[in-house]
């Protein structure tokens, strides 16, 4: 670079970055705007998105199942908990075609509940508006200690049917899956979402374990989950099992 060029940048850079005199704010002056009335609704505009409006309307309310109680999410353990977590164990099972030894829902992705009665389209998209996929992963048994002593720390994450473990000073102990203690050289496989998977929820000890992935929403799994019980007469009827409780 031409050295005349280069000094009058380094001017340039000392008069804007480094020499200029600091500042200090000593009053503030603003204006308040009334919010008035709001604009006339364009019919136009509205008959146009009306057919939209009723198609997705009539996709939401349909009805895919039925509830006898109302179910909710709570720590450390919930029906509602239960049941997710053992739709995505149940349905990889069935779309990867393989055992698998646990599935767990992170804390923060149950975002709503299930009403006493018809369970429509609508309501899954509410408690799982995420487009998180389900994935398998393999991993030894001292990972998947990691994976509950976070779990644990965040107060209990819904966890499979066959998976027990108690809470004490945030750590997970007495774990068994199957019935069994967990075993920290053994392999286990482990139904999750991708976004956990990917270290999402502070699960950074799961980042770089490889992944099955079939491009199957965790959203979808539910639809279908709902929709085997539906087709056999069965309503959705969860219960609180003892799989995760806070130890004395």
């Amino acid at each position: 670079m031409n050295r005349s060029i280069f000094f009058l940048l380094s001017v340039l850079l000392c008069t804007v970055v480094a020499c200029t005199p600091a500042h200090t704010v000593t009053s503030l002056q603003f204006t308040g705007y009334n919010v008035g009335k709001p604009l006339a609704n364009d019919s136009g505009m509205l008959g146009f998105l009306q057919p939209y409006a009723q198609a997705m309307n009539a996709s939401m309310n349909k009805v895919i199942g039925f509830t006898n109680t109302t179910l909710i999410h709570k720590q450390p353990e919930s029906a509602l908990g239960n049941f997710l977590a053992d739709c995505i164990t149940q349905m990889a099972e069935k779309k990867f075609n393989r055992k698998v030894d646990a599935g767990f829902i992170n804390q923060g992705g149950i975002r709503s509940y299930l009403a006493k009665g018809n369970i429509t389209l609508g309501k899954i998209f509410e408690i799982m508006p995420f487009d998180n996929l389900l994935v398998l992963q393999e991993m030894k048994g001292s990972v998947l200690q990691a994976l509950l002593d976070k779990t644990a720390a965040d107060g209990g994450w819904p966890v499979s049917g066959g998976l027990h473990m108690g809470i004490k000073e945030k750590k997970a102990i007495r774990i068994t899956i199957a019935g069994k203690p967990l075993d920290e050289n053994a392999v286990y496989v482990i139904a999750n979402s991708d976004y956990v998977a990917n270290g999402g929820s502070g699960c950074d000890m799961l980042r770089n374990l490889a992944q099955a992935n079939k491009g199957y929403l965790i959203r979808d799994a539910i639809i279908d989950y709902i929709a085997e019980f539906t087709s056999q007469g069965k309503p959705i009827d969860p219960k609180s099992e003892n799989r995760v409780v806070y130890a004395n």
